[in-house]
């Protein structure tokens, strides 16, 4: 079965699907939309939120609107996040690994619809710009402009030559100019940026807006830098992502997507930039970035705009994380490391998707389990907390994870400290923001950040968990299917299993229990008897 060939075959599916909401009323882009949106996110359980189309959107200027706002498609759910995938949602983490392990190079293409309509030159501003367009503000009230939520910034190393394409937000600065946040020193567009002021020359760059889902996917994805997200976005499909050359600039773009920015990046310029509502939980206050200036606009007649959802976590945003961070984490130790032992691992949207890790592991050694949360944490160094859980532990349950950390551990042995310099200035409990906001990110002054590595697997057999055994919670849930009590969705773990702590007189009594001998654990408890103080 072919991939969705764009946004809005994407779309139908969604609604076929009943997961999206069409908005046909009025809507003013700046003040209710992003609140409507994030309402779910604070008053639905995850499965029963849904993407919207905003039909009709306005803006605070009186502005009406001829392109519709979709927000919330990528990732509004896991049910959404697995129709992008056209998977189901315990295949996420294998479609997603499988598009890096076996990448399909992109196919160049004469033309395609999103140079349907072409403004250069004086036409950019015929058309208002950005202002043809009904970008959202995301956090009204705090955001200090409109903002891109989903662009994919294509940009092209200029040594070997090899695209990248990542999803930072830019904020809207005038018609033709928009910032650009790395959110780190370590992103692709980052180095290509800095390889470009080595060379004295400015980075030519495209901003995606929409396109078929998987080049959203790959494009909050941590790859490894020396690959193409195009070729693992046509792995993700099967197919290869159809790509039609610039019209200003010495880069591709996909043919496909509903809006192209095409510009330049001068390397030598930073203006401010911020306050925005961020993913992390926090505005972002205003600090110093590059600018992004726009020499060309093409899109599709009536296009799309697509945004995200962000802000205070759970989001849109840190949903795409949690799915993009954890493939590519256990694609790294598992294939590229060999590391056979790490069963499963999860990151948590509650901590945004990137300060928290749990690995799930095989019966191993202490010394094994200190070797995998190191080659995680070298891969991963924006986590502060990094947990180690038997195999046993439902990895994707913080609470079943916590209990693990309460009551498997002892910190004086089993916690460890690490310090190492910041990774990110984006963590505002390193240093007052006054003084966080005058740092370089990577320069010798950075703070000192430190993460906490705790090991809860045991050490020694454990008594078994203190849940009816399988057998009996089967039979329970076929009671509560023939008595009506509606749809279950188990939480592992959801039956007992034995961790080594449990011998046959134990099992001999509990056999016998079910069977209604009562008594048999008493009668031979008696035997044992013995006087207090003997």
């Amino acid at each position: 079965m072919p991939y969705y060939a764009d946004l809005r075959e994407y779309l139908d599916a969604l609604e076929s699907a009943g997961k999206l909401i069409r908005i046909n009323r009025p809507i003013n882009k700046d003040t209710e939309l992003s609140p409507l949106v994030r309402l779910q996110y604070r008053g639905l359980p995850e499965e029963k939120r849904r993407a919207f189309l905003f039909e009709n959107p306005t803006g605070s200027d009186g502005q009406a609107y001829a392109s519709p706002v979709a927000i919330g498609a990528l990732a509004g759910s896991p049910d959404i996040y697995a129709l992008g995938l056209k998977c189901t949602i315990q295949e996420i983490g294998a479609k997603l690994a499988g598009g890096e392990r076996n990448p399909i190079p992109p196919r160049l293409v004469s033309n395609g619809p999103v140079q349907e309509e072409v403004h250069t030159g004086d036409k950019v501003m015929e058309h208002s710009g950005l202002g043809e367009f009904p970008i959202p503000i995301a956090t009204p009230g705090f955001d200090c402009a409109p903002y891109i939520t989903a662009p994919y910034w294509v940009t092209r190393d200029p040594e070997s030559g090899v695209s990248n394409v990542g999803m930072y937000r830019a904020m809207v600065k005038s018609p033709l100019r928009t910032g650009l946040n790395f959110s780190g020193p370590n992103k692709g567009a980052a180095v290509h940026l800095r390889k470009h002021k080595a060379l004295n020359t400015p980075m030519p760059a495209a901003i995606v807006i929409g396109g078929p889902p998987n080049l959203g996917y790959v494009a909050v994805s941590p790859l490894p830098k020396d690959i193409d997200e195009f070729a693992v976005a046509g792995g993700i499909a099967g197919e290869p992502v159809e790509l039609v050359k610039c019209i200003t600039c010495d880069l591709a773009e996909p043919a496909r997507a509903e809006i192209i920015l095409e510009g330049e990046v001068d390397p030598n310029v930073l203006e401010p930039e911020a306050p925005f509502g961020e993913s992390y939980g926090f505005v972002g206050p205003m600090d110093m970035n590059p600018v992004f200036n726009i020499k060309c606009i093409t899109h599709r007649r009536n296009p799309i705009w697509l945004a995200t959802i962000s802000q205070y976590p759970p989001s849109e945003s840190t949903k795409m994380r949690q799915f993009g961070f954890q493939a590519t984490m256990y694609h790294h130790l598992r294939h590229n490391l060999g590391m056979a032992h790490v069963l499963d691992l999860a990151y948590f949207e509650e901590v945004s998707s990137g300060r928290m890790l749990a690995l799930k592991l095989d019966e191993t050694t202490p010394d094994e389990v200190r070797r995998t949360m190191e080659a995680a944490a070298k891969r991963a160094p924006y986590v502060k907390i990094m947990i180690a859980v038997d195999r046993d532990v439902n990895v994707h349950d913080l609470g079943a994870v916590m209990l693990a950390v309460g009551m498997r551990t002892q910190p004086h042995r089993d916690y460890r400290i690490e310090s190492y310099p910041a990774p990110s200035l984006s963590d505002y409990s390193l240093e007052p923001l006054d003084i966080l906001g005058t740092r370089e990110p990577g320069a010798p002054d950075c703070p000192t950040a430190s993460r906490i590595l705790i090991d809860t697997t045991m050490k020694w057999p454990f008594p078994p968990v203190s849940l009816p055994r399988k057998a009996f919670m089967d039979r329970a849930q076929q009671l509560w299917i023939d008595l009506g009590l509606g749809e279950l969705k188990l939480n592992e773990p959801w039956f007992g299993v034995d961790l080594g702590y449990w011998n046959a007189e134990h099992e001999a009594h509990a056999q016998a229990a079910v069977k209604g001998d009562y008594y048999l654990a008493g009668r031979d408890y008696e035997k044992q008897r013995r006087r207090r103080g003997q």
